[in-house]
């Protein structure tokens, strides 16, 4: 046998590292369903009230404000961003500083989520009398509901492991990872609470990739003089030469800025096809699709891929509720837009 694949005779064969990365990975899994477990037990009363102290908070414009220190500091700054991004204004404190004077960032009204794996964190353990002092609702995350930090919290939520994934059992893994799941669901549940939307979402997120699948129509339309415009009586011939300048394959045909119908690229291919050079003596009234499909400014630039595709054509015209247009969103603005 290959002495480099032999096991070391001494260790725990159900040491996850001895067993390799899958187990180490198992080992969180492992811990990730005990916490799931425990919140559709014992802990989903004491979460409730967690719910409810954060909805509360926001009602009062009080703040979140996650601490932890070390690894646990690290996945506050990830709960605290989470919890921003779905709607509930959160900030990250960090406990050394609070002490020298980042205290004075605490608000009446706010909630403070403090994380330590132990409950005994000197540098946590120190916010607590000025927290009681001010107020403050207190929610712990902890892997030891006897520990001081548990104990003075307002709702304890438990983030026990039955191991570490390291191979001492010592480095932070399964807890921090049942750490980020918990603050997570506490972002997520709370969201859900207050009705966020894919709307509200967006306006959080108005950049990169994210931002343009959850942009509005209005953000990428083309507008005012860039749309083509060609009234019911415009010639054919005057009509191509607007949808030729601008650059959109159709025109919008309007009379007194209301949408009477549209000309495409594939309207005019077809009228050529079966009238010839007739075609060109038409009205735009006489040769446009009456009934086309049209979108308000306000829907997500994700809604008008998903019509797009489902229709198979390449432009939408932007409407209000009294059918005047307002703009034009083509295929082509929606490069990079996924479907929700």
């Amino acid at each position: 046998m290959n002495q480099s694949s032999q096991r070391n005779p001494e260790a725990n064969p159900s040491d996850p590292a001895e067993l390799g990365p899958a187990a180490l990975v198992r080992t969180e899994a492992a811990a990730l369903e005990a916490l799931a477990l425990r919140l559709e037990g014992q802990m989903a009363e004491p979460f409730g009230r967690a719910v409810e102290l954060i909805l509360r908070c926001g009602e009062s414009n009080g703040r979140v404000v996650v601490t932890g220190m070390g690894k646990s500091g690290i996945i506050a700054q990830k709960i605290a961003a989470t919890l921003s991004s779905t709607g509930s204004p959160a900030m990250f404190l960090h406990p050394a500083e609070a002490v020298h004077g980042d205290l004075g960032v605490l608000l009446p009204g706010d909630v403070v989520v403090a994380l330590s794996a132990s409950g005994e964190t000197e540098e946590i353990l120190r916010l607590l009398a000025t927290l009681k002092r001010k107020g403050d609702a207190l929610v712990s995350f902890s892997c030891n509901l006897n520990s001081t930090l548990a104990v003075a919290s307002d709702v304890a939520l438990d983030c026990g492991v039955e191991r570490e994934a390291c191979g001492l059992n010592l480095a932070p893994t399964a807890s921090t990872t049942t750490m980020l799941a918990l603050g997570d669901a506490l972002a997520i549940a709370v969201s859900l609470r207050k009705g966020f939307r894919a709307e509200d979402f967006a306006e959080l997120h108005p950049g990169g990739k994210l931002g343009k699948r959850l942009a509005k129509v209005r953000d990428l339309m083309h507008s005012g003089d860039d749309v083509p415009v060609v009234a019911s009586t415009t010639s054919m011939t005057d009509v191509i030469y607007e949808m030729s300048s601008k650059k959109l394959g159709m025109a919008t045909v309007q009379d007194e800025g209301q949408l009477r119908g549209v000309i495409s690229d594939g309207d005019l291919r077809r009228l050529l096809e079966r009238e010839g050079g007739a075609a060109l003596s038409r009205t735009a009234g006489e040769a446009m699709n009456a009934h086309p499909r049209t979108i308000a400014a306000s829907e997500l630039a994700a809604t008008a891929l998903a019509i797009l595709e489902e229709r198979k054509i390449t432009s939408l015209v932007v409407v209000d509720a009294n059918q005047t247009v307002e703009g034009v969103l083509h295929l082509h603005d929606l490069w990079g837009v996924e479907l929700i």
